[in-house]
């Protein structure tokens, strides 16, 4: 940690933020190299709507990514993310496909998303005391979140629920 914090945060509440984020930070390059492999590798009657689907999301991520990571330089630490760095401290699977069906690619997404949202969720409550900040842009990532997540389960819904 840096010789500050943003006013209002003690070095060790800007310390324990800061770390949070870069959870947070690991998982939104982990997701953006993931929606460009799955954008790469997707195969099928309904590839090209996915494909096409997928980049917005990856520039969108990759956004996310870079708020996180300022807003660390923000509280006075050092984002990490480097692919090293990432791959060792993720907590998650390696994604397992590569060229399959959209159907297949949809629903391990589903999955990965999951992961993601819920990991941001948990970050988000354990803010709430912490950095209402940090806690806000966490939201506001999640609302994104859920709705990728809302139209990677739309394309799997066969309409029977």
């Amino acid at each position: 940690m840096g010789r500050y914090t943003v006013p209002g945060l003690d070095a060790d509440t800007g310390a324990k933020v800061a770390q949070l984020l870069q959870g947070r930070l690991t998982a939104t390059i982990d997701l953006q190299l993931t929606l460009k492999h799955v954008h790469w590798n997707v195969v099928g009657p309904n590839f090209a709507s996915v494909h096409e689907m997928l980049d917005p999301w990856v520039d969108a991520t990759r956004q996310m990514s870079d708020a996180l990571a300022e807003r660390i330089a923000t509280l006075g630490a050092e984002p990490v993310g480097t692919p090293g760095f990432v791959a060792h401290h993720r907590t998650w699977e390696e994604y397992s496909l590569n060229r399959a069906d959209a159907s297949r690619h949809l629903a391990e997404l589903d999955s990965v998303y999951s992961g993601v949202i819920g990991d941001h969720r948990a970050a988000i409550h354990e803010l709430e005391d912490l950095d209402l900040v940090s806690q806000d842009m966490l939201i506001g990532q999640a609302e994104k979140l859920e709705m990728q997540q809302w139209f990677v389960r739309a394309h799997l819904d066969d309409g029977r629920g």
